[in-house]
C-alpha cells in the first residue's frame, strides 16, 4: 500500500507542479481612430501585482519590453512607440544597474498611417521579461494582429 500511494504521488507531482506556471502580464491590443488615415496602436501591458514589467529603454541586465511589427503595404509606422504609465527608477543590486519599469499598467502606443481605404491588420509580436522582489521569468513573446483601416 505504501508503495501504490508513493507512485501515486510522484505521478502526480509533475501535474501539480505544471499548474504553478506564473503568467503575471496579460496583453489587451486595440486600435483608436485618429483621423481618416491615422490610427494608434494601443498594446496594453496589465501587470500583476508584486511584479514589474521592464521599459523599452530598461538598463543593463534585463530583457527590455521590445516589438516587432510585421512589414504591411499598406501601414507605415509614425514615430517610435510610446510609452504611457508610471515609470519606475531603481537600481537592482541583482543586474548592478538602475533599471526602469512598470508596475500595475503600461500602454504602449504606435502611430501608424493607412493606405488606400482597406481594412487590414497589423501584425507583430512583442518581448518582455518581467521580475518580483525575489524572481525573474524568462522573456516572453506574445503574437498580436490589430485592425486598421476600413469602415
Amino acid at each position: 500500500m505504501r508503495k501504490l500511494l508513493t507512485a501515486v504521488l510522484l505521478l502526480a507531482l509533475p501535474v501539480l507542479a505544471s499548474a504553478q506556471v506564473e503568467d503575471p502580464v496579460k496583453w489587451n491590443f486595440t486600435s483608436k481612430k485618429i483621423n481618416a488615415t491615422t490610427y494608434e496602436l494601443h498594446m496594453t501591458a496589465t501587470v500583476e501585482s508584486g511584479w514589474h514589467l521592464y521599459a523599452q529603454e530598461a538598463g543593463e541586465g534585463p530583457v527590455p519590453t521590445s516589438f516587432e511589427i510585421s512589414k504591411n503595404p499598406l501601414v507605415v509606422p509614425v514615430g517610435k512607440i510610446q510609452e504611457v504609465g508610471k515609470l519606475h527608477k531603481a537600481f537592482d543590486k541583482n543586474f548592478d544597474s538602475e533599471l526602469k519599469y512598470y508596475e500595475n499598467q503600461v500602454n504602449f502606443i504606435q502611430k501608424v498611417t493607412v493606405k488606400g481605404k482597406a481594412a487590414t491588420k497589423v501584425k507583430g509580436k512583442v518581448q518582455f521579461m518581467v521580475c518580483d522582489d525575489h524572481q525573474c521569468l524568462p522573456p516572453k513573446d506574445v503574437d498580436f494582429a490589430i485592425s486598421v483601416g476600413g469602415k
